[in-house]
């Protein structure tokens, strides 16, 4: 039985891989993260009376969870730029190191 779940979200749409490895599944990530945010690309949005620009908005997000809890991902936003994050409910930003993507970043948090 695969213990690591990959849920990518994008505007409507969800898919979800299973994968037994979470290395695997932090690949499977950016794999598929960086073959869509091309296409998710925004421009600035309005709704509920308020100008949103494009970084504001997230396109993508790319969530992990696995056994013990384990659980964080990376939000691509609508200007292609990309933030890894720790958590479900409260989501704890991952500081990067310079030099360091964000799926960088999730993997030295997660311990990949």
């Amino acid at each position: 039985m695969a213990r690591y779940t990959l849920t990518v979200r994008r505007r409507g749409a969800v898919d979800r891989d299973r994968h037994d490895l979470l290395d695997d599944a932090l690949a499977a990530l950016e794999a598929r993260l960086d073959d869509l945010v091309a296409a998710e690309r925004r421009g600035a949005a309005r709704g509920l009376g308020r100008d949103y620009a494009p970084v504001q908005q997230v396109a993508l997000r790319g969530e992990i969870s696995g056994p013990g809890g384990l659980r964080g991902g990376v939000d691509v936003r609508g200007d292609g730029s990309a933030e890894a994050y720790t958590g479900r409910l409260r989501r704890r930003l991952v500081e990067r190191r310079p030099g360091e993507t964000a799926y960088e970043a999730l993997r030295r948090a997660l311990g990949g």
